[in-house]
């Protein structure tokens, strides 16, 4: 869609929910100072949109006509980061306000437009920058192209972004098409921003991404593995995945999980996978940590299981098996997502206890218990006993053997007892024997 095509409206205070006491206080800084300095600045993006549908805002975003070094010059706790997107961080202690300076497509000259954009249509540089409408047209979705303003605290639009935040409509900005084969992974933020938001996908939005789907093979797969914690690790895993398999990206993100849950006929897989998401959105909304290394571990684990499982009928012990299964599948797996090493070390240790969980015997009870990644392997086994009553009285047993160890340090410790704090022992002063004796 071209920047002269389109009809900016404006949506007076009366007419929005936005207040600037829901805003924060230092994105309102950053858009004061840059006006006082002769420059326009807008909050943009995803704040804006939150809070038109009454959700509160994680980040705070400025969009602005001044370029990123003008904003170093203005602000002292800023520096500059990115090279296809150049952006300004304004930094205010643990917060950090992103400044963007308005950007246009690269379009027009075919010299120029080599250079910006692939074979294929991905761009692969973007510091050319533009006007407001230039910059509203390029971003991806609609609902994403909202501009607040501090001059009147009107919200600007320019491609029809605020019906669709009424209607909750997920749309592409210009043709869908295009607009995938230019960055692929925005049929992934497509994915993610319908489940978080609850917004269904624009039809001429959702059509071509099962064609489409394939170019994610060209992202980068440590951008993939960034995505991908967006997607699992933000509260709305469940959704997440349930859009995925719709849509047909889980087969090309993960393909050997999607191969184990399409040949899975019991649908015990699936229940599993759909647990751990739902299990991890709770932390996520309590506030708990959460990590990659468990979350993967549940994803993979149809594939692992099975592989220890074919190992086996070809005559490899259990170790052995359960080794080259792991190898196999996080390899496999790091050609689409690349999972950082102490990410897929751990997960290899929760698959590997779940085998030693079964024995009983007490030094390994002790041994196991002591392990810095015994309370994850537990969780894990908590997970599968929830889909599979079987290991009901595994996971009784490892209960109650937490219970016992507590018992064990508190009566160690003394606490438990009435009797006031313990005397420090005296230390027995070593004896030495006399020089020349």
């Amino acid at each position: 869609m071209p920047a002269a095509a389109v009809e900016p409206r404006s949506f007076a205070r009366d007419q929005h929910s936005i207040s600037r006491k829901h805003i924060s206080a230092n994105a309102l800084r950053v858009l004061y100072r840059l006006r006082e300095a002769g420059f326009s600045g807008y909050l943009v993006g995803g704040a804006v949109r939150d809070l038109l549908i009454g959700r509160e805002p994680k980040d705070f975003d400025v969009a602005t006509d001044a370029t990123p070094e003008q904003c170093r010059q203005l602000f002292r706790n800023c520096r500059l980061i990115g090279r296809r997107f150049r952006l300004a961080h304004v930094m205010f202690g643990p917060e950090i306000i992103e400044v963007a300076t308005f950007r246009a497509n690269a379009a027009g000259d075919p010299e120029e437009d080599s250079e910006h954009v692939s074979e294929s249509g991905r761009i692969l540089r973007d510091n050319v920058y533009g006007s407001i409408e230039d910059d509203a047209v390029r971003r991806d979705f609609t609902c994403n192209a909202l501009y607040y303003t501090i001059e009147d605290f009107s919200v600007r639009d320019f491609v029809g972004g605020f019906e669709d935040c009424r209607d909750r409509v997920l749309r592409l900005i210009g043709d869908p098409e295009t607009r995938y084969r230019e960055d692929p992974v925005r049929m992934l933020r497509a994915a993610r921003l319908s489940a978080k938001l609850d917004f269904s996908i624009e039809p001429g939005s959702e059509a071509p991404i099962r064609s489409l789907g394939h170019l994610l093979g060209e992202a980068s797969n440590a951008r993939l593995f960034d995505e991908s914690q967006k997607l699992f690790l933000s509260g709305h895993g469940q959704a997440s995945l349930a859009a995925l398999q719709r849509l047909g990206l889980l087969a090309v993100i993960m393909p050997d999980v999607h191969a184990a849950l399409t040949s899975d006929t019991s649908g015990l897989c699936q229940q599993m996978l759909e647990r751990a998401m739902a299990n991890t959105d709770q932390r996520v909304a309590e506030g708990k940590p959460v990590t990659p290394a468990y979350l993967f571990a549940a994803l993979l684990w149809p594939v692992y299981a099975a592989g220890v499982q074919a190992m086996i009928a070809e005559g490899h012990a259990l170790a052995v098996a359960e080794q080259r299964a792991a190898d196999r599948a996080i390899l496999r797996q790091c050609q689409h997502i690349a999972i950082p090493r102490r990410f897929s070390q751990q997960m290899e240790e929760i698959w590997f206890m779940q085998t030693r969980m079964q024995h009983r015997q007490r030094k390994r009870v002790m041994r196991l218990l002591a392990h810095p990644r015994f309370r994850a392997a537990y969780d894990f086994l908590e997970l599968r006993a929830s889909i599979v009553p079987q290991l009901a009285d595994e996971l009784a047993f490892w209960e109650s053997m937490q219970g016992e160890q507590r018992d064990v340090v508190l009566d160690a410790s003394g606490a438990p007892s009435g009797d006031g704090p313990r005397k420090p022992r005296r230390r027995r002063r070593k004896r030495t024997a006399a020089s020349g004796g």
